[in-house]
């Protein structure tokens, strides 16, 4: 079952840019679209169209970097006929609006927010664990951040950054989330967010998280990146924050772990 969803993901890779429908992602795997959509869920996390959703803007971020379209156009050549929903949709995921994006990214600039406010009543709560990560053969920095969603995008509402594999604290509220990680080269500093790449990921399972009720430690494992993995639409070294020096003494920006 893996090689036929690995067959339909490269699809979503291949023709990004049409209209593709459940059936004809389903029909590359050569399964029924019910089937399918089960059977897909279960190895990447998310749904087909989710997945799809997530290449678009992924390829959508690269061409805002790399080509002068109009914001427009791109919305076109990623396969969204409309660039309300495209403009919404990006800003979502994204956490900036395209143009915004492109501003930051020719400018050599960050974002100044960091974290997503928890917002409303619920009560905070402390989530530990460690990260352990596979030799590498360089310095790394390591990001880690829990989403609301198994797709890494938007805000994360907590973030810890480390120099290394080990122990992690994450102050949120109350809920269920997902968390996620990203190991880059330390040789990669200072080079804006968007041209950092992960050289591993990580992702621990759904995390029901209760006041009071005291969690097991999550073990996140580091590993590279594999054709099941969703896009990761924010990249997380841009939560970096200027209270903190970076390994070549560049100063970065270290998020508060209660997202204020």
């Amino acid at each position: 079952m893996q090689i036929a969803v690995e067959r339909a993901i490269a699809t979503m890779w291949d023709r990004y840019e049409e209209p593709l429908s459940l059936d004809e992602i389903a029909n590359t795997a050569i399964l029924s679209k019910f089937y399918f959509s089960r059977v897909f869920r279960n190895l990447t996390g998310t749904s087909p169209g989710r997945f799809l959703s997530a290449v678009r803007l992924h390829q959508a971020k690269t061409m805002l970097l790399e080509t002068d379209f109009s914001v427009t156009e791109i919305s076109y050549r990623v396969g969204y006929n409309s660039l309300g929903t495209f403009t919404s949709r990006f800003t979502r995921s994204v956490s900036l609006s395209p143009a915004r994006y492109r501003a930051l990214a020719r400018a050599g600039l960050t974002e100044g927010a960091g974290t997503a406010h928890p917002g409303g009543e619920r009560r905070s709560c402390t989530v530990q664990g460690s990260i352990r990560s596979p030799e590498t053969g360089c310095a790394v920095r390591i990001y880690i951040g829990a989403f609301r969603e198994p797709i890494v995008q938007g805000r994360p509402v907590a973030c810890e950054i480390l120099d290394g594999p080990g122990p992690f604290t994450l102050r949120v509220p109350e809920g269920v989330w997902f968390l996620r990680a990203a190991v880059v080269a330390a040789s990669d500093f200072p080079a804006p967010p968007w041209e950092r790449r992960p050289l591993l990921v990580a992702s621990g399972p759904e995390l029901t998280v209760r006041h009071g009720h005291e969690n097991a430690p999550v073990r996140l494992a580091a590993r590279p990146l594999t054709a099941l993995d969703l896009p990761i639409l924010l990249a997380l070294p841009g939560l970096d924050s200027p209270q903190r020096p970076g390994p070549d003494g560049v100063a970065l920006r270290v998020p508060s772990l209660t997202g204020r």
